[in-house]
């Protein structure tokens, strides 16, 4: 164990191009999918929240069940509906890491939506009379319900990218984990496991606790200025 972790920071301080790439396409994939994931889920989140409508309990009730999705079952349905035979396979997105990127899409745009649903529900409420009494169009009203859940979205941010960052099933079926191309920070760990190459793994996993670390920083500074300011 000793020397397994001996020789993951020599690899990490060796700007190892393997390692390099490993990592460069593991924060392109993470950042991508959980930004657009992030868009999608906080206006589908909020517009749920925010109006009243018949049949929004069942709504509610399959964007719960969705936060559930399996992600070797999204893996396996992109890769039939993406796949030379299938009925995308024209775009040939097969083993890329735009196809990567859709799968994390799907996979964490119901969480983001069913997140934001559950915590901006009680502020939507709070603010409603206030809305109605100002008269405030719908652009104004999604404007001001984000301003005043931004500490809110801020860790449903933090969970979509944890997400996205930490994902293999799907990412492997789509991707291929081909070297160089779309291997990825999760795949590599558990391939390099495998085959007994512990070093890689153990860097890789270290890199990511690095990766979390920083990106929980960024958000309690953003958090406390924007207390500050508040």
């Amino acid at each position: 164990m000793k020397l397994a972790l001996q020789k993951a920071f020599e690899l990490m301080g060796s700007n190892d191009p393997l390692l390099t790439n490993i990592v460069n396409t593991t924060l392109r994939m993470a950042f991508t999918s959980s930004a657009i994931a992030l868009l999608l889920g906080v206006l589908i989140g909020l517009l749920v929240a925010s109006h009243e409508f018949y049949g929004k309990k069942v709504i509610v009730i399959i964007m719960r069940t969705l936060m559930g999705l399996p992600p070797v079952f999204v893996g396996i349905l992109l890769y039939l509906l993406f796949s030379g035979t299938g009925p995308f396979g024209s775009l040939k997105l097969i083993y890329s890491v735009d196809l990567m990127v859709i799968a994390q899409v799907v996979l964490i745009t119901p969480i983001v939506a069913g997140m934001t649903e559950t915590s901006m529900t009680p502020i939507v409420n709070k603010m409603r009379p206030t809305m109605k009494g100002l008269k405030l169009n719908g652009f104004k009203q999604f404007g001001l319900m984000v301003n005043e859940g931004k500490y809110q979205l801020i860790s449903v941010y933090l969970f979509a990218f944890a997400r996205a960052i930490s994902e293999v099933g799907a990412v492997q079926i789509v991707g291929g984990n081909i070297l160089y191309k779309t291997r990825v920070m999760t795949t590599a760990i558990a391939l390099n496991y495998n085959t007994g190459e512990f070093e890689l793994a153990m860097a890789l996993g270290i890199i990511l606790l690095f990766i979390a670390l920083a990106t929980n920083m960024v958000a309690a500074i953003l958090q406390f200025g924007l207390w500050k300011k508040k």
